[in-house]
């Protein structure tokens, strides 16, 4: 059924399709929120632009009856998690997250058992459910804040194992890291930053920290998406080691300045899921709606707001404003 409504916006513009979520988002009372790495057209109909956590905090703010996360699963999960009483959906139903499939509960589960009363810092690139069976989430903006703030000589990092390395190499802690990875920020290599080197002289280079150790180790800042935003902020030329979304948001927010992707590949399938006929359609009809189990939204609830407790997280600024307007 959907997919034979979405054949019929095929005849339609990128500006009459913005123009119809715009109309939906008042009919519906509803707020768009979109990751860094959504596309372009997605992201200009936005009400609120950030990373994963700033939107679920964004979420917290709204009054919006209709909260439209386009992102990825485990973001609009998390959005779920800190608005329990709020209808949350999600345009693309197959966005996943490739890292966060990369552990399960069983597995998780798995390693406590190996290592026995080592507490467990979760990615929020994760599911529900292994939220759920943690002990504290945490962000790349705060993994290091977060770690350092438990009263434990050890811990059990999961999924991603070079942000592991990164929390290691700012803490005295033990960091015993799970082996996932996210396939975009995996891929970088010293050879691109060599070549960033050599074809933009002079210019600084941020990289992730889902990067490998080695890239990070070779670049001149290292920063979370919003930490790049943030840098952004005060360069007026930046070669920027993360998914290539962000960096034409950048370029879009900050016309006067000139930001270069380190490498053109970097392109989550995932995160592009999203497109305007899926917002629209998920607007027309409120539809996938995202629903975490009682007890498991419990759990989950928990190792977030600890996060939020340990880092101060829920002191910090909003998220960058999105240029839809008209939300509720």
């Amino acid at each position: 059924m959907g997919d034979g409504r979405l054949g019929e916006f095929a005849g339609l513009s990128r500006e009459e399709l913005q123009s119809e979520v715009r109309r939906l988002k008042a009919e519906r009372g509803a707020i768009v929120l979109a990751h860094n790495y959504q596309v372009r057209e997605v992201q200009e109909v936005a009400d609120r632009l950030g990373d994963s956590l700033k939107l679920a905090r964004e979420a917290v703010r709204t009054d919006a009856r209709l909260i439209v996360l386009c992102g990825v699963m485990f973001m609009a999960e998390s959005a779920k998690i800190l608005n329990p009483d709020r209808k949350v959906i999600i345009p693309a139903l197959t966005a996943g997250c490739p890292m966060a499939d990369m552990i399960t509960v069983e597995q998780l589960r798995g390693f406590k058992a190996a290592h026995p009363g080592v507490p467990v810092v979760c990615y929020v690139n994760t599911s529900a459910a292994v939220k759920a069976e943690s002990d504290v989430c945490c962000t790349s903006s705060n993994a290091v804040t977060v770690v350092n703030a438990l009263d434990a000589e050890a811990v059990l990092f999961v999924p991603d194992r070079n942000l592991a390395a990164y929390v290691a190499s700012k803490t005295d802690k033990t960091v015993i890291p799970w082996r996932g990875h996210c396939y975009v920020h995996n891929q970088f290599t010293p050879e691109d930053v060599e070549l960033a080197r050599r074809e933009h002289p002079g210019v600084p280079i941020v990289v992730h920290p889902e990067c490998p150790p080695e890239v990070v180790e070779a670049a001149d800042h290292v920063a979370s998406t919003d930490g790049m935003v943030r840098l952004a902020a005060t360069r007026d030329e930046l070669v920027v080691g993360t998914e290539i979304g962000l960096i034409d948001m950048l370029n879009r927010v900050n016309p006067s300045k000139r930001f270069h992707a380190l490498s053109p590949f970097a392109v989550c399938r995932n995160m592009k899921e999203t497109t305007l006929p899926k917002l629209v359609l998920a607007l027309e009809r409120e539809q996938h709606e995202v629903v975490v189990p009682a007890g498991v939204l419990e759990g989950a609830g928990g190792a977030l707001r600890r996060m939020l407790e340990l880092s101060g997280e829920e002191r910090a600024g909003g998220a960058v404003p999105g240029t839809g307007g008209g939300a509720a």
